[in-house]
């Protein structure tokens, strides 16, 4: 059910956001706000991937243990990681324990060190390909785009995994490359005054 505001009026959310009290504070906080730090918005993309045939929910829930694991998503930590690391990961039950996912985030830390090695910033590299602005998204939600499938192509020649097109385009939503809030949303307009 929808919190009640200061003036007694009901919060209208995006319906998904609605029931849990943990997605509702991830939905009023963080989803859609556009995104400009590398570092966050590698995180986020990893988590992404993590999410993979599962609820998003389940991410959230775990994403504090996620961080511990992961050393705070520091890259240059993880791009480390070897085997006794994976080995310590797949025996974490705070995390998803999913090897290829594991191993897809160590090597994305690789890969986010070698752009940043060549003067290329991930933040730039990630909203050049969307256009430098967020998409205001006024019909129904999709589940991909033309854009999420080209970055998703892009993320692949540089050897990210679990960047398929609709990973991607969570990931757009979630990062504010694209404005997905509903139309009667309380956030869209707020998000849409912060790009």
């Amino acid at each position: 059910m929808p919190q009640s505001s200061a003036k007694g009026r009901e919060k209208i959310r995006c319906a998904w956001a609605q029931n849990d009290p943990l997605m509702r504070e991830y939905h009023d906080r963080e989803w859609g706000v556009p995104e400009h730090d590398s570092r966050a918005l590698w995180e986020l993309l990893m988590l992404e991937g993590f999410q993979a045939g599962l609820a998003w929910i389940t991410v959230l829930r775990k994403r504090e243990a996620f961080r511990k694991a992961f050393r705070g998503f520091d890259p240059a930590r993880v791009a480390r990681f070897g085997e006794k690391d994976i080995a310590r990961l797949m025996g974490d039950a705070g995390i998803i324990r999913a090897r290829g996912k594991i191993e897809a985030t160590i090597a994305g830390a690789q890969i986010f060190l070698e752009l940043k090695k060549s003067k290329q910033d991930f933040a730039a590299f990630v909203w050049e390909l969307a256009g430098g602005k967020t998409i205001e998204n006024r019909g129904p939600v999709p589940a991909q785009t033309p854009l999420s499938a080209e970055i998703s192509r892009q993320l692949k020649l540089r050897g990210f995994k679990f960047v398929g097109p609709t990973i991607v385009y969570a990931f757009m939503q979630a990062s504010g490359i694209v404005n997905d809030h509903a139309e009667s949303c309380f956030r869209r307009r707020e998000v849409s005054q912060r790009r």
